[in-house]
């Protein structure tokens, strides 16, 4: 069979090789453990308010009603 047509940019690329994949297990009683952990603090709240900033910044402006 023909090798397919490589494009001039193919031609200068360096040979990439895929990256490889590493598998993780983790405690599902560890990670329920911290999940709680971060419920009870602060922290949690804090970055649950700071998402709803952040939304607040990106959201349109609402246009007030002219009075006629």
């Amino acid at each position: 069979m023909n090798r397919p047509a490589t494009s001039p940019s193919d031609q200068f690329a360096p040979n990439l090789k895929p990256a490889e994949l590493a598998e993780v297990r983790y405690s599902l009683p560890q990670m329920l453990a911290e999940l709680r952990l971060e419920r009870t603090t602060g922290l949690f709240a804090m970055e649950k308010l700071d998402q709803n900033e952040i939304g607040k910044l990106f959201k349109a402006p609402r246009r007030a009603k002219s009075k006629q």
